[in-house]
């Protein structure tokens, strides 16, 4: 062992996730779980492709058309 080690630094913002991990041991599957529900999707692809294809070019200006 060094004589001259220094203690390992944490941040203060490391050492709250710490101890609220540590007193919330279930924090880490509830957000598991709520990532599976908003991010972690399959993607229908031809699904997808049919909406573009489907879509309809947006003409330059949009507030006040020239056509009556």
């Amino acid at each position: 062992m060094n004589i001259f080690r220094r203690p390992d630094y944490q941040s203060d913002a490391t050492q709250f996730i710490n101890q609220l991990k540590a007193a919330k041991p279930e924090l880490e599957a509830q957000q598991r779980q709520g990532r599976g529900l908003l991010w972690d999707k399959q993607i229908d692809r031809q699904l997808s492709a049919d909406i573009q294809a489907g879509q309809v070019a947006q003409k330059p200006y949009v507030y006040g058309s020239t056509e009556h």
